[in-house]
């Protein structure tokens, strides 16, 4: 057999039906066969990565706000706002360099190489000694997130097969929440294990506890000039350092999957597109020589103008009009506040009047209603138009959060003393009412998430990567903004105004759903790039 590059060389960047079909004939594939599924299963790991990195850092909290000696970083609000941020700004890095070296270099390769980057951040923020490191290695991790972000529902578009691409794009976002569930069941796990965020008293000027007794740092944190001997601070460490586990699978895994073949043939490489396609296509149900057609028959419309940078596409009023709708899209995504509740819910929690250890566990609750909620939205993402499925989620989203501003605002707010404790006169159904409004909010967001779908499929093929990357970092860079803001937020506005903003925020996007988002389910790539011209030129 002939090097792929020779046999590629000897085909005109513009071949004719005949030319094609015989390459198409004489093609092999290019290794071992791999089933869809196995592909959809190995890629996702970078989603499920995704998902750890960024719910895990929920059950961290509590012990990182754990003074040095007891093993903790003594975060402060401000610090909480940072550490959680940091990885957000990496991630919309990540997110934008990501999508063009996926363009250069290959979907495959940049997963690889993002697989690498997850171990280092990884390891890096579990031997953190200090905030300004945990928060560098947070930005190291951000970036591999942000990358995963962009390059995995990518990665999954291009290689699917047009009948299932929807369900199999939307596998992404189940396995994201799937890698939350992970983190939040590991986090439940481990804290159960030690008891809860705890420290040893070496003195306590009140007179409280005795030196030597181990107490909640609920209430430690509370009481002014106590010194701390020891503590279990340090399981914060476990809790990320578990996340190399999957990143060392996504890098073993992805050297056995083929590149995408639409990025072969967006480079004219067409016998290295074939010989991709075939390893992952039923030859049964699928025919490779119309797919490969398609490809070209893009590539042929595309030729015939100079090669697109994203200055260009925005420079084109259909592709600059489709880059606002892809940023929308991510930022949007963000505004849900969904990443409130992966992030801080356990502070949501304790401040409906549950404990620290508590809202651990309870944080698993929500984490089975996502997962749960994702499942369904794979059948939805098959069953519904994607307009359709978006339109649900943020009808689902606005009943959410206004009914948790009403709680907070209305019942929970008049029970609150002026150091702003919960006083125990607030009704005991109140907090398991906010741990229910939460476990909808979470649900509706993840049955209905379909802007991963949306934004891997609206962008033109010689853009897609970059144009996908500066729309997920769009999302990024308004996750940045929620996370650090919310905390403030809660503290200054309240929980009851500050879902109110967010509800409000939400019903924008339901308005942008039902009067801008274009529906892209029922034509293949090729054909909604030529539609989407034709509209919004």
């Amino acid at each position: 057999m002939s090097r792929p590059e020779s046999r590629s060389a000897t085909l005109p960047p513009d071949p004719s039906a005949e030319e094609l079909a015989d390459l198409v004939a004489s093609t092999p594939p290019s290794g071992k066969r791999r089933p869809i599924g196995l592909l959809v299963a190995v890629a996702t790991l970078g989603s499920l990565l995704f998902g750890y990195d960024t719910g895990v850092i929920a059950g961290a909290l509590p012990y990182l706000y754990l003074p040095i000696a007891g093993g903790g970083l003594a975060l402060t609000p401000l610090d909480e706002g940072l550490v959680g941020g940091c990885l957000a700004v990496g991630a919309a890095i990540g997110a934008i360099v990501g999508g063009r070296l996926a363009d250069r270099h290959g979907r495959r390769h940049n997963i690889l190489l993002l697989a690498l980057i997850f171990i280092v951040g990884t390891v890096g923020s579990a031997l953190a000694g200090n905030v300004l490191i945990l928060s560098l290695f947070r930005v190291v991790l951000g970036f591999a997130v942000g990358g995963a972000s962009s390059s995995v529902p990518m990665y999954l578009s291009e290689s699917a097969p047009q009948r299932i691409r929807g369900p199999l794009v939307a596998v992404d976002q189940f396995m994201i929440v799937f890698g939350q569930l992970l983190a939040y069941s590991t986090n439940a796990m481990l804290s159960a294990s030690r008891g809860g965020p705890q420290v040893q008293v070496a003195s306590d000027p009140s007179g409280q506890f005795a030196a030597g007794s181990w107490i909640p740092w609920d209430l430690a944190g509370h009481i002014e000039g106590l010194v701390v001997a020891a503590g279990n601070g340090g399981v914060w460490r476990y809790m990320l350092v578990l996340g190399t586990l999957p990143a060392i699978a996504l890098w073993i895994g992805m050297r056995l999957m083929p590149e995408s073949s639409r990025w072969y043939a967006a480079k004219h490489r067409y016998y290295e597109a074939i010989g991709a396609l075939k390893r992952i296509r039923d030859e049964r149900r699928d025919d490779v020589g119309v797919e490969i057609q398609g490809m070209v028959e893009v590539q042929r419309v595309e030729g015939r103008q100079a090669r697109w940078t994203l200055r260009q596409a925005w420079s084109t009023r259909w592709t600059r009009r489709v880059l606002v709708i892809g940023c929308f899209l991510g930022i949007f995504d963000q505004l849900t506040g969904i990443n409130t509740a992966m992030y801080y819910l356990p502070k949501v929690l304790v401040a409906a009047g549950f404990s620290s250890a508590d809202a651990i566990t309870l944080n698993v609750v929500t984490g089975i209603a996502s997962t749960i909620g994702a499942g369904i939205g794979i059948y939805l993402v098959g069953r519904l138009a994607r307009r359709h499925v978006g339109i649900y989620q943020e009808t689902g989203i606005v009943l959410a959060l206004f009914s948790l501003a009403l709680v907070f605002g209305f019942g929970i707010a008049p029970h609150i003393d002026a150091s702003g404790a919960i006083a125990a006169t607030v009704p005991a159904y109140l907090p398991w009412l906010v741990l229910a409004l939460v476990t909808l909010f979470v649900f509706f967001k993840q049955s209905g998430t379909v802007n991963w779908v949306l934004v891997s499929e609206i962008f033109p093929a010689r853009i897609r990567g970059t144009a996908q990357g500066v729309a997920v970092a769009a999302g990024w860079i308004m996750n940045a903004v929620v996370t650090f803001a919310f905390p403030v937020m809660i503290a200054y506005l309240g929980p009851a105004w500050t879902f109110a903003c967010f509800g409000l925020f939400n019903v924008f996007a339901l308005l942008f759903y039902l009067r801008i988002v274009p529906e892209t389910k029922f034509v293949s790539l090729e054909q909604l790039e030529q539609d989407l011209q034709v509209r919004f030129s």
